[in-house]
């Protein structure tokens, strides 16, 4: 049960943080709810002696107070009701209040995380499991919470009242009642456990069902009849959870079986007891009738308490997932130093990389091995090299996205570590080579580049006339105001290249950036389009140090300096007229491609 302790207190903060006030209604409505059910319960034995005792006396005054007994009672069901309705809405209300809130929560989380934390699938399966359980289980927690305080409440009052009639009736709810908790507990915890072990198949089955279901994979689902097969592997996987969800319910039915006939065993055996009593002349008719309701309505407090102690528990465990995810480690990107250095901003500064070595993660092979390279201010260079060299690594190292396993790069001499990463990347403009579509407008899809400046449009007009996006947006049914993609109700598709040069035109949006970064920029767009696009790159990037990664050589050799990667490592380094004239991994890759339009 401990974590269960653990869970409550930070669960409750998070209901205080989303809505106080709701939270004391509900836990003012939750006393007067656990107070009244033994406050009816005695106006009823009230009413029974009463009726009782005016038949056989016959007494006008003894009519009246059992009418007046009745009165009451109907004055406390009806708070009763009022209490329970509005303990409803505000329990939807809080609901609505905390699962925002902890989904903010989740985000702001997100947004602290690191590239490194994102490409874990152990990190992935842990937010995956936060988000899946975010809506219901943090309320749920809380109103067990509640529920177990309420009812708590309720069974020292009726156990007030029982104590007169019958102590032992009190051991006996509580002894009914215990094996069904235990079994409860520990089916709760299994039910977290199969959960937990499911995240990495659940990530799977929702692969599948996006396979079969997005408009990008469409063309290949059908050209190569995937659906027959992808089908067969969603029903496999959806078939094992059904079957361990039935097994779980199975056992669950068994215990609650077993256990509920125990309960009702031993109600019965009281009640045989007390009628004994009655019999006899012991006990008063109200008494038996007040002994009946509050046996009865203690055995369902106890039950409930139990039951609520479970339900936490395995509230509580999955909760565990939620503050487990809260709580992951960041601030590896904070600076070193405090205050950060910053070297002066509004020219290009010299970019250097000393003996760069880096290794992702739980990989044993380096992605990038002793490098050592100097940009000069201004300077354009082109990154060649095959498939996994290290380029898009090096760009990563760049931006800071990772930090080097070994040596340091420095930026205007001061080394990248020691710079807050947004006065780094505010710097940069970058165009990726895997670019966001983003599912909003053609104007927004541009500003997004620099978030202070997105509803300025002039400033998104004329970095899309930079980034040669000016024709394709300015054709678009709604102009700028075109919402883009395929997601939402009036969305227009446009074509891979078309997107592509929306983000070009995005990295245009900062305007002081003093380096540019074109991750192969041109793979999505047409011959003409990219040679406008790199005439106007040429423009652009005249006073900005600018480094292009691409596997078109037309592309690099626009470039001051070209830097052949291979295997991590950087194996030349010259002009396009050098590199060639040396006959090396360049000039070979070049033939090979020049080849291939001469032929």
């Amino acid at each position: 049960m401990r974590v269960v302790f653990r869970q409550v207190p930070g669960t409750m903060r998070l209901v205080w943080e989303a809505d106080r006030r709701g939270a004391l209604l509900v836990a003012a409505l939750t006393v007067v709810l656990a107070l009244l059910p033994a406050g009816i319960a005695w106006i009823g034995k009230l009413i029974v002696d009463g009726v009782v005792a005016a038949a056989r006396g016959g007494l006008a005054q003894d009519r009246e107070r059992v009418l007046w007994l009745v009165a009451l009672e109907l004055g406390l069901m009806s708070v009763q009701m009022a209490a329970g309705r509005l303990l409803a809405l505000r329990r939807e209300l809080l609901r609505g209040a905390l699962g925002n809130r902890i989904n903010e929560r989740i985000l702001e989380k997100a947004l602290e995380l690191e590239l490194r934390h994102f490409e874990d699938a152990d990190v992935y399966d842990r937010m995956q499991n936060a988000r899946r359980e975010a809506s219901s289980r943090p309320l749920s927690l809380v109103m067990q919470a509640f529920a177990i305080g309420q009812n708590t409440v309720t069974l020292v009052a009726l156990s007030g009242l029982l104590l007169r009639l019958s102590p032992a009736s009190v051991l006996v709810i509580v002894a009914a009642s215990v094996p069904a908790f235990l079994a409860e507990a520990r089916l709760s915890g299994e039910s977290f456990r199969l959960w937990t072990w499911r995240a990495p198949e659940g990530r799977r089955l929702n692969y599948l069902e996006w396979i079969l279901t997005r408009d990008s994979h469409v063309k290949e689902v059908k050209l190569y009849g995937l659906g027959p097969l992808v089908l067969g592997r969603y029903r496999a996987l959806f078939r094992k959870f059904f079957d361990e969800d039935r097994l779980l319910a199975v056992r669950r039915l068994r215990a609650g079986m077993v256990f509920g006939l125990l309960s009702l065993l031993a109600f019965y055996a009281m009640y045989a007891l007390m009628a004994g009593r009655a019999a006899r002349g012991d006990i008063s008719l109200g008494d038996l009738t007040l002994y009946i309701a509050v046996f009865r309505q203690g055995q369902g407090a106890v039950q409930a308490v139990l039951s609520g102690v479970g339900g936490m528990y395995e509230d509580a465990l999955f909760m565990s997932n939620l503050f487990g995810y809260l709580d992951i480690p960041t601030g590896g990107e904070e600076p070193r130093t405090r205050p950060p250095r910053s070297p002066p901003r509004g020219r290009p500064a010299e970019i250097e990389l000393r003996g760069v070595s880096f290794r992702y993660p739980g990989k044993t092979g380096w992605a990038l091995r002793d490098l050592s390279l100097t940009l000069a201010p201004g300077e354009k260079l082109g990154l060649v090299g095959e498939n996994g060299a290290g380029k898009s690594t090096l760009v990563k190292l760049l931006l800071r996205l990772y930090d080097p396993t070994e040596g340091e790069i420095r930026y205007g001499g001061v080394d990248l570590r020691d710079m807050d990463p947004a006065d780094l990347r505010q710097r940069i403009g970058a165009v990726f080579q895997d670019f966001v579509r983003y599912q909003f407008t053609a104007a927004e899809n541009i500003g997004l580049g620099n978030p202070a400046f997105v509803g300025d449009r002039a400033r998104v007009s004329e970095a899309a006339r930079r980034g040669g996006a000016a024709a394709l947006v300015e054709a678009l049914p709604d102009g700028y105001d075109t919402v883009l993609g395929g997601w939402f109700e009036s969305g227009h598709e446009i074509s891979s290249g078309q997107w592509q040069k929306l983000a070009v035109a995005r990295a245009f949006m900062r305007e002081d950036a003093e380096v540019l970064v074109l991750d192969e920029p041109t793979a999505a767009i047409d011959a003409e389009a990219e040679h406008e696009l790199f005439q106007r790159f040429k423009e652009l990037s005249a006073d900005r140090t600018a480094i292009v990664i691409s596997h078109r050589f037309s592309t690099v050799r626009i470039a001051d300096r070209i830097a052949v990667l291979h295997g991590g490592r950087l194996e030349e380094l010259g002009t396009h007229r050098e590199l060639v004239a040396r006959g090396g991994r360049y000039a070979q890759l070049f033939r090979l491609q020049a080849q291939g339009y001469l032929d």
